[in-house]
């Protein structure tokens, strides 16, 4: 087993998944004012201390995803961020593309920059603790998209930054990310995602990468948030099942499924299903962010001092997400 190899299973073992905090500046702001909580860096650190000092992050959070501001914070004891997350039992990773922009070519699709000066950001994480690092590709779905430049260019930028990580010992996880948004079919999910995913292994493949120190983070196969043909959670995860067996080389150890604007319990139910139905050797867990946060933060909000009350509602997140990563989640449990 390579090092990188042991971190990602290191990260996904016994059903554990990966909290995702790596939101912006920006985005973290709009979360916190939409439940009128002033978005200072205090407040940004304070929240986010509370969640990974919850006690069951030792049990079920192997990783967490970190922005350029918090792995660089202190906590309110004086600790760096990563020295709470490894007391916490958990690994130090870091978002490293610089977000989603207009592409030249096809206007209406987006692609991920980030690479220039890439390999000195890695160096400066990696002494500040991180051993996994994030780049996010997003396509949209429509007649026309994604269109074969996105594929190839989003695919492309994915492998150079994988290499990057690599080159520094740390672990990628590769994020290609087709969109709920729009009135697309689950069909034409399961085509678009596994023609995506495909072309970033070919790409991952001609760069280089070592995929046993790789962890894929897919979207499900869901019909578009507008479709008028919804299909059911065991559809949800029979196609999502099949899509990656199809598409995702058996040399990738796991993979951390995103959220992608699903409900808590719908993230929760659909990625139980898939590993009730998992006839791949793959590792399927969960690599969050809303579908971990959003009722913890809505709880802290009410009074940002409430630590303990705050922890309780993510602790049982966490546990019902890591009951599902192994196959073990009811709703009734969602009630205990």
């Amino acid at each position: 087993m390579s090092e990188l190899n042991k971190i990602a299973l290191k990260i996904l073992e016994n059903g554990k998944g990966i909290l995702a905090a790596d939101e912006s500046t920006g985005t973290m702001t709009k979360r916190l004012e939409s439940v009128n909580v002033q978005s200072t860096p205090e407040n940004r650190i304070l929240f986010r201390q509370t969640l990974f000092s919850a006690k069951e992050m030792s049990k079920c959070i192997g990783g967490v995803i970190l922005y350029d501001e918090t792995i660089k914070q202190k906590t309110i004891d004086g600790k760096s961020i990563p020295e709470l997350l490894t007391e916490s039992g958990s690994i130090s990773g870091i978002k490293v593309d610089t977000g989603a922009k207009k592409m030249s070519g096809s206007p209406e699709e987006k692609i991920t920059e980030g690479l220039d000066g890439l390999r000195e950001r890695l160096i400066e994480y990696f002494n500040l603790g991180a051993k996994f690092t994030k780049w996010r590709g997003v396509y949209n779905i429509s007649k026309d998209y994604p269109s074969k430049l996105s594929i190839h260019s989003n695919a492309h930028a994915l492998a150079r930054y994988a290499a990057l990580a690599q080159e520094c010992k740390m672990v990628p996880i590769v994020e290609p990310e087709v969109l709920m948004d729009g009135d697309h079919s689950a069909n034409e999910c399961f085509d678009k995602t596994s023609e995506v995913i495909k072309k970033c292994f070919e790409e991952l493949n001609i760069h280089k990468v070592d995929l046993t120190g790789i962890i894929l983070k897919p979207n499900m196969i869901l019909a578009g948030t507008k479709s008028k043909n919804q299909i059911s959670n065991e559809e949800t995860a029979k196609l999502t099942i099949k899509c990656l067996r199809e598409s995702v080389p058996n040399d990738v150890p796991g993979i951390a499924f995103l959220s992608g604007g699903q409900t808590e319990i719908q993230a929760t139910e659909n990625l139980n299903l898939i590993n009730k139905f998992n006839d791949t050797k793959f590792i399927m867990s969960y690599s969050y962010g809303r579908a971990l946060q959003q009722g913890a933060l809505k709880h802290w909000s009410k009074n940002i001092e409430d630590v303990q009350g705050t922890q309780k509602v993510f602790d049982h997140r966490a546990k019902m997400c890591t009951l599902a990563a192994q196959g073990k989640w009811s709703k009734e449990f969602e009630n205990i």
